[in-house]
């Protein structure tokens, strides 16, 4: 069930996310990528071995950060289908079972998965670390998990060089619609529905791998500071019930220089 509904979520915000996500690029880590589905959505290239793959003069390395194995083939075969090679860090993640399937050529951008979080500044994982500072950072449905956003943020700063983008579509709260990041609003109730989204929450934790569906998370970006830019949009869409209760924010926000 979680397999269907997560990709009927990816096919309704792909048009959304498609906006943003080719303007990745440099040293990238995603966060929560989950099947890592939005990967087609980065720059693409003929290489130089006659593939459709992820170009290497924009991508040039790319780390991910998913802290459940049940993802990992499918995001594995994702990444190799873009033209990735793939590869795990075993000390995060020792099981030898999960191994490149691939014969990696020079054009291949290098694709790591590392098995953790950025709930806590103490424990992230070395292989991240090793990899930081990143010119591009990103998350897809992923603040609504994590245990403390603004803890998370503030790591995704830290790692961050100065000047580089934090990526983001994320599931929020109702917003108002008399909201100025509001740029598609279909006459939903935002009062109801967000009343709906605060009932469902505590049940829909349990649910959806720990999504809270009532998150602020675009006015949690701009809130916390250290951006010199920040520019997101929200929208309230009417497709379904589903859409009903996770409108979306998406857009980006640019460290500051030191």
């Amino acid at each position: 069930m979680w397999i269907v509904e997560s990709t009927r979520n990816d096919t309704k915000v792909d048009i959304y996310r498609k906006t943003i996500w080719p303007e990745i690029s440099g040293n990238v880590l995603e966060l929560g990528p989950g099947f890592a589905a939005s990967l087609k959505f980065l720059a693409h290239a003929t290489t130089s071995d006659g593939s459709f793959h992820v170009d290497p003069n924009v991508i040039k390395s790319y780390t991910v950060l998913e802290p459940n194995p049940f993802m990992y083939s499918r995001l594995q075969g994702n990444a190799e289908a873009n033209g990735f090679n793939v590869n795990y860090d075993r000390l995060s993640y020792p099981d030898e079972k999960m191994q490149n399937t691939v014969s990696p050529s020079p054009s291949m951008v290098p694709f790591k998965i590392v098995r953790g979080t950025l709930d806590d500044a103490h424990d992230i994982p070395k292989a991240v670390l090793a990899q930081a500072p990143f010119d591009s950072i990103l998350t897809s449905f992923s603040l609504c998990t994590v245990r403390d956003p603004e803890t998370a943020l503030k790591n995704i700063q830290a790692l961050l060089k100065p000047g580089g983008t934090f990526y983001f579509i994320e599931h929020v709260r109702q917003p108002d619609p008399r909201d100025p990041t509001v740029v598609e609003d279909n006459g939903v109730d935002a009062v109801f529905w967000g009343k709906v989204q605060d009932w469902i929450t505590p049940v829909w934790r349990i649910i959806g791998h720990g999504c809270h569906v009532n998150r602020r998370s675009g006015l949690t970006v701009a809130k916390i500071g250290g951006w010199k830019v920040v520019d997101y949009k929200s929208v309230r869409p009417v497709i379904d019930l589903q859409s009903r209760i996770m409108p979306l924010s998406f857009g980006k926000a640019v460290k500051a220089d030191d």
